[in-house]
């Protein structure tokens, strides 16, 4: 996805499939508890639990955790999620912590904000590649939409926000959460209807953590329907989280700016894209690579590139303009 820049809406033809469901990102902790008397849960105030005063509680407003962003994609399917990344080091970051939460207590419950410590929660800071704070980001049926970097006045983060609720109502997302004494995440949602049994064996993997077995369950559902579209985009995502696993961001685009030639370098910065959302940037990065290489090296970029149009969907407009890239520098 595009990240919009300060001052341009965010686009309401926006297509929300194509980064990596959050949903399915390390949520390999149980799930939270109750708030009621719970340290360190959400608070009702912007920044609880991160050491910030609010000068607005809200009852919209909690404190997002790498633990907690399966219920936080959840949530999303309901009302928008707003990612607002932070850090103790940081005294803007934590100034627009107020801010933030002001501005969503103003939408009135059609909002949510989570606060998200990146120190404590780099996981979340490695899935969406964060290179500086403040950093916001929303979720929209678990799908992470880029906003800005750095901090904004109040009248721009409102546009922001009238331009990301125009967009989650272009998707259905037009919910809003009740008010004080409910905890974001806690409204009742619709059951979801049965995985069959592989589906779910890979799901129960990956929610523990354990790629293996999650990769070997969709392979298995593969093997006895071939066709099965659902198995070979989950088997694509689950791919692509194990090669993140334990991925040292920073390091890694350091390494892919100082070398371009780096292959692995290369491709793991493209995953980091597609992880956090920049599905061009991860394209054009991986076509640029085919072009420039040869032997091996450019059939390991395709090869890598194919895998990425799977988790994004072959009916995506990215992907068919990427396919049609790769097809001119190949041929």
């Amino acid at each position: 996805m595009t990240t919009p820049r300060p001052g341009s809406p965010v686009p309401s033809s926006m297509n929300l499939r194509g980064a990596v469901d959050l949903s399915a990102l390390k949520a390999r902790a149980q799930r939270p508890e109750s708030a009621a008397g719970t340290p360190g849960a959400a608070g009702s105030g912007a920044g609880a639990g991160a050491g910030a005063g609010a000068s607005t509680p809200s009852p919209w407003v909690v404190e997002g955790s790498d633990a907690r962003i399966n219920q936080l994609a959840q949530l999303s399917g309901q009302v928008p999620v707003i990612l607002q990344l932070w850090s103790s080091a940081s005294e803007m970051s934590q100034q627009m912590l107020d801010l933030m939460g002001e501005r969503v207590h103003a939408r009135g419950g059609r909002l949510a904000l989570a606060t998200i410590d990146i120190d404590a929660n780099p996981q979340i800071t490695q899935a969406f590649a964060v290179q500086g704070v403040p950093a916001t980001f929303a979720l929209i049926k678990g799908q992470p939409v880029p906003l800005f970097t750095g901090a904004q006045p109040a009248s721009q983060i409102d546009a922001f926000f009238d331009e990301l609720l125009q967009v989650a109502q272009a998707n259905g997302v037009t919910g809003t959460l009740g008010g004080e004494g409910d905890e974001p995440g806690d409204e009742p949602t619709d059951a979801e209807p049965a995985l069959p049994p592989l589906h779910q064996e890979a799901v129960d993997a990956i929610d523990a953590g354990d790629y293996e077995r999650a990769i070997a369950a969709y392979r298995r559902a593969l093997a006895e329907s071939p066709a099965d579209a659902d198995a070979a985009v989950g088997l694509a995502q689950v791919q692509l989280l194990q090669r993140l696993d334990g991925v040292d961001a920073a390091a890694v685009r350091a390494a892919a700016a100082d070398r371009p030639d780096d292959l692995h370098a290369q491709l793991t910065v493209a995953d980091l894209d597609l992880g956090g959302g920049h599905v061009e940037d991860a394209f054009s990065r991986l076509i640029g690579v085919v072009g420039r290489s040869a032997g091996d090296d450019r059939e390991a970029a395709r090869a890598r590139l194919v895998e990425l149009f799977d988790v994004v969907g072959a009916t995506d407009p990215r992907v068919s303009q990427a396919r049609s890239a790769l097809a001119r520098v190949l041929f």
